[in-house]
């Protein structure tokens, strides 16, 4: 009789090698050939837990939580300081898919700074901006631009509080000229004032208050406009009916 061989029932053993390279729970720091290294927690060969990732060409580091291999929970990416060479916080708050989302803090420079809330890396939700030139707004974002109700706080003290669209005031919204004592309400349409009323507003308090104040706009007889309107809106109804009243339709007397 021919000799069959018995199948194998042990897995070969370059998948007994793999499974024994892989990194599972936690483990010091593991380097990558591109310089990369990483200090944490791992799952299925994966970055899964706690961990510290440095990047070395870009000099950024990541410490806080990660799930199969991407930043997700909380964390805070830091850089490192040119001039000090020490490591400088750039965001800190909360990650989803290896993108800021949810709640966080952005340091663009030691004096410019966006807490708020955060979509896919971008400025999405309510949040403050502090600008380097001493600019505040604070309100709502959408994709990194001022979009909806929010106020713009301007170095001065002067400040316009309304609703914005796609980075520029668009809609109604009222501008405090608090230098000087006035405050100008009406509509906005990208940025540009379009329709509105000018009026002083704590004048007394300002600054640089102007040299003469905006006089008061009022009616001396209410009742007198208002009859006149009505006498010229009778009037003009009656012309208009009796020219577009066809010929035909016009009751005629017949005198025998």
């Amino acid at each position: 009789m021919p000799f069959l061989k018995r199948p194998q029932t042990t897995e070969p053993l370059v998948k007994l090698w793999d499974k024994k390279a892989q990194k599972c729970g936690p483990h010091h720091t593991v380097y990558s050939v591109n310089g990369d290294q990483y200090t944490g927690e791992w799952m299925d060969n994966k970055k899964h837990g706690k961990g510290a990732q440095v990047w070395k060409k870009t000099g950024l580091i990541y410490d806080g939580d990660w799930r199969c291999g991407k930043r997700e929970g909380y964390g805070t990416l830091s850089k490192t300081d040119p001039e000090t060479k020490e490591y400088v916080r750039v965001y800190v708050g909360s990650w989803r898919n290896d993108k800021k989302e949810g709640a966080g803090t952005y340091f663009y420079s030691p004096s410019a700074f966006y807490e708020g809330q955060w979509k896919e890396d971008q400025r999405s939700g309510w949040g403050r901006m502090q600008y380097e030139n001493g600019e505040l707004y604070e309100g709502e974002w959408l994709k990194d631009k001022h979009h909806g109700q929010g106020l713009l706080l301007l170095a001065n003290g002067n400040r316009f509080v309304g609703t914005w669209s796609d980075g520029q005031k668009n809609g109604h919204g009222k501008f405090y000229y608090l230098d000087r004592g006035q405050l100008y309400e009406g509509f906005w349409v990208d940025g540009v004032a379009k329709c509105g009323t000018m009026f002083d507003f704590e004048r007394e308090a300002a600054f640089r208050p102007t040299v003469y104040p905006i006089p008061k706009v009022c009616l001396q007889d209410s009742q007198a406009v208002l009859m006149e309107a009505q006498a010229y809106f009778t009037e003009d109804k009656e012309k208009s009916t009796e020219t577009t009243i066809p010929s035909h339709m016009v009751a005629r007397q017949y005198v025998p």
